[in-house]
Order: structure tokens, then sequence, then C-alpha cells
């Protein structure tokens, strides 16, 4: 009956999701751990990930090494993601909202500065990526082509999780066939190009800078992953769910950034939409146009992506302010008012595509590396997976409203990481600069945290918690029953049920 009700409830939306940051309860947890793998494949399965790999070539790295710096990244940067997707289905929550346990109901606003900069860059940058691309191809403008991708990204975020699954699938099944006879054609010799004219070779500047490119680029997925298994069965197990998302958005990547490599080397590619327009075409005339069309689809299904979860974020940090009910209508507000800041300021941007990437993508290596260690450090090792659910919905709960060991942590990383940050053109410091501008912030700022925080919360009363998460888990029983969210049924600290 509760399930014939919630279906009911999403037609009379239209096919809208109803929950956002709310606890999703066990009886509405439809997913299926096998969709987790293609869904993040597709996720980075697009020409975005081709630019990644002109990266190391623009610094004089050959395509061997960039392909090796990129294949080392992704594993790495994937790790971390893959085990925050085990947190959706057991927690049934928002990454960010999950967050509230380390840095506190109002503190997590903190970290959420760093995940919202995430999700509206990715999408500032899919923008940009895009418009000039199709305005190289087939001159179409870059504005009406900006506008297009933010109504259709704008869409799919309002329509939500099962919308973004369903899409992420099917052009999973378009894409697949597609790159792969392009891969064919590149190692028979098919795709054209010819060797470099300029000898390219090794520099460890070079290397890191695609390592850290390559690994901010699945460890940006990390604040959003479990917004995506949240809808997974709570008895999922851990290992299946970190395995198939692993694999997933690992291989995608590591094949693509080794593809954009051979592009730069091979055909002087400085755009990944062109380049890939003009290797299809040398294969069959037309196969150019259809296979960078299916790119820049998968590409605005992902922008679909990052705009819903900004959302998330969003109507998380006005919560931590403010309790807000979260409906249906403040979902949409705030999509709507995401998509005019990332369209205004794509619109406003100009100059290289390859250095706005890389610039982007190093300050999210920067903003999200100590997060993800203390929340990862706190899951696994701290508390091990065991939380009061109820009380991420309560400033008065035992989480508090400033975790202050996680803040603590977070900020220590952070500054730790400041003297090795290398952002060409904008800011090196001066350890970086000792170091030849090999930048090594991101794993500075990852131990660092991770070492504070594993310190500063051993003084944490693990044993005071275990009554309250027994109360929150006999609240949460009964909300399989029914429609209402856990902050409706939140049980006080100390309170009988």
């Amino acid at each position: 009956m509760a399930q014939q009700m919630a279906d009911a409830s999403q037609k009379k939306k239209g096919g809208i999701e109803t929950r956002s940051i709310d606890y999703v309860p066990e009886n509405e947890r439809h997913s299926k751990v096998i969709h987790q793998g293609p869904f993040w494949f597709l996720g980075n399965f697009q020409f975005f990930t081709i630019a990644i790999g002109f990266i190391g070539p623009s610094m004089g790295l050959s395509l061997g090494y960039t392909a090796l710096a990129g294949a080392l990244g992704i594993l790495f940067g994937t790790l971390f993601m893959a085990f925050h997707a085990s947190q959706g289905a057991e927690l049934g929550l928002p990454q960010m909202i999950q967050s509230r346990a380390q840095f506190g109901y109002r503190g997590v606003v903190l970290v959420l500065i760093g995940t919202l900069f995430t999700f509206v860059g990715f999408n500032v940058v899919d923008t940009v990526l895009v418009s000039s691309g199709l305005h190289g191809i087939f001159g179409w403008d870059p504005t009406i082509v900006a506008l297009g991708m933010a109504v259709i990204g704008t869409l799919l975020a309002i329509y939500g999780h099962d919308w973004l699954h369903r899409i992420f699938q099917l052009c999973f099944i378009i894409s697949l066939p597609l790159y792969l006879m392009l891969t064919v054609a590149i190692f028979m010799g098919e795709a054209g190009g010819k060797a470099p004219t300029v000898a390219l070779g090794f520099s460890w500047v070079a290397f890191i800078a695609q390592f850290a490119a390559s690994a901010s680029y699945n460890i940006t997925y990390a604040p959003y992953v479990s917004d995506y298994s949240r809808y997974l069965p709570r008895n999922t197990k851990p290992s299946s769910i970190i395995a198939a998302v692993f694999f997933g958005a690992s291989s995608s990547a590591i094949w693509l950034i080794a593809m954009g490599a051979w592009l730069a080397t091979h055909l002087g590619a400085s755009d990944g939409l062109v380049a890939l327009y003009d290797a299809g075409n040398h294969v069959v005339h037309g196969f150019g146009s259809v296979i960078a069309l299916t790119s820049v689809t998968a590409l605005i299904a992902t922008m679909g992506l990052n705009a819903y979860s900004g959302m998330l974020t969003v109507v998380t940090a006005l919560d931590s302010l403010k309790k807000v009910n979260p409906s249906v209508g403040i979902r949409i507000v705030t999509i709507l008012c995401l998509a005019v800041i990332w369209l205004a300021i794509s619109l406003a941007v100009n100059g290289d595509a390859i250095g706005i990437l890389f610039a982007v993508l190093t300050v999210m290596l920067y903003l999200l590396v100590p997060w993800t260690a203390v929340n990862l450090v706190d899951y696994f090792f701290v508390r091990r997976g065991k939380y009061a659910i109820t009380h991420f919905f309560r400033p008065d709960g035992i989480y508090g409203a400033w975790g202050k060991r996680g803040i603590a942590a977070y900020l220590i990383g952070f500054i730790a990481s400041i003297p090795f940050f290398e952002l060409i053109g904008v800011y090196s410091g001066p350890i970086a600069e000792m170091m030849g501008g090999v930048d090594l912030a991101w794993l500075v700022g990852l131990v660092v945290s991770s070492a504070a925080y594993y310190l500063l919360s051993r003084s944490i009363d693990l044993t005071a918690e275990l009554p309250v998460i027994a109360e929150s888990e006999q609240a949460l029983m009964q909300l399989h029953n029914t429609d209402h969210t856990p902050e409706a049924k939140a049980v006080p600290v100390g309170a009988s049920v």
C-alpha cells in the first residue's frame, strides 16, 4: 500500500521526484546495484574526459606518459569516490547531509561552499566546451547552444533521480559501440593523424599535473556519488556498490583520457569535440557528426546530474541555517536559480578552454580533498557506518550545530596545503616553487586532514551514541509505512520510543 501511495504521488506530480534532502524509507528503495556501473561509466564517457587527456601533451608530456599518469590519477581518485557510494544505500541520504556528523548541523555550510563551487564549475566548463566545440564544427551560435543546454540540464535535474538513471542508461547503450568503433579505427591507423612533429617526453611537473587533474576528475564526484545510490536497498552489500562504481567510473575515464592524449599528440587537438568530429569523419564521412552529437548529449545529461546535486547542496545549506520544508517547489526554484548562475558565468567566460578546465579541476581538488578525508575517516575508521540518522535533521542532536573536530581537521589540512599550491598564472606556493612547479597540495591536504581528524576524534564517546542510534533506528522503522520525513519522526536524545 505504501509503495502504491508513493507511485500515485509521483504520477500526480508528473513523474517529478518528491524526495530531496530527506531520508528515503526502505519501501521506496527501488534501485538496483547493477545499474550503478553503467551510470558512472556514462558519467565520464563524453568529450569532457577526452579534454583531460590534452593537459599532459600541452605541457610536453608524451602520449604514453600522459596515458599512464591519467590512469594512475583516475584509479586514485575513483577509490575515494567509490567508497563514498556505499554510504548512500546504508544511510538513505544525500552525501552532504551525512557530512553533518563530522561538521555539525550548521558547520557543514563550510564544506557546502566548496561542493557548490564544484557543481557550478563543472556546468560552466561543460557549457564553454560544448558551445565552442559546436561553433567550431557546425558554426552554431554559442549563446543559443548554451541556452539549450541549460534548459535540458535543468529539466533533467527537476525530474530527478529516476529520470537521470534512465537517460544515462540510454546514452550508455548508444555511446559504447560508437567509441568502440573509433578506438578500433585509431589502433588500425584509420582515424587520421601523424606522429608529433615536436618531441614530447617526460617531466615530473607535467606528469604530476596530469595525475592531479585526473584524480580530481573523479574525486569531484565524491560529494554526490551517494546521491545516486541512496535508493538502493539498505541491505545491499557495500563491496558490490563500491566495485560497481569503481569499475564503471574508472574504466571509461582511463579509456577516454588515453584517447584524448592520442588526439592531442597525433591530431594537434586543442578542442575535444572538434577532435572527436575530425577523427570520426576520417573513419567514415558523417560518423564524426554522429559521435560528436552523441558525446554532447551525454555531457548535457551529466549537467543535469550536477544541477541535481547542486540543488541538494543548496537546500542542505538553507536547511542548516533555517529549517526548510524539502518540497518539490523548493527543488525546482533552486535548480532554476543554479541554471541562471552557471549560464551567466558561462556566457561571460572567454579564453583558453584547456586552461579553464585545468584551473577549475585544480581548485576543486584543493577544496574537496580535505572534506573527503574527514568524511571517509569518520565513516570507515571512527564511527564505522553507525549513525543516528534522525539526528542529521536536528541542530540539537548528538552531532551538534558545529562539528569542531571536522571543521578543525578540514582547515588544518587546507591551510597546510597552501604552500604546495600550483595554480599556473595565478599563484605558486613557496614549496611548489622549490619543487619546480610540482603540485602536491592535494596529497598534503589528504594526509594532514585524515590524520588530524583521526586524532581529534579519539575524544568522541562512541559508547554514548549507541542508545541514540538504537532509538533512531526504531524511529526509522515507522517510516516504512509512511511518507514523512525523518525530522517529523525524529526522536529526542534520551526519549523513549
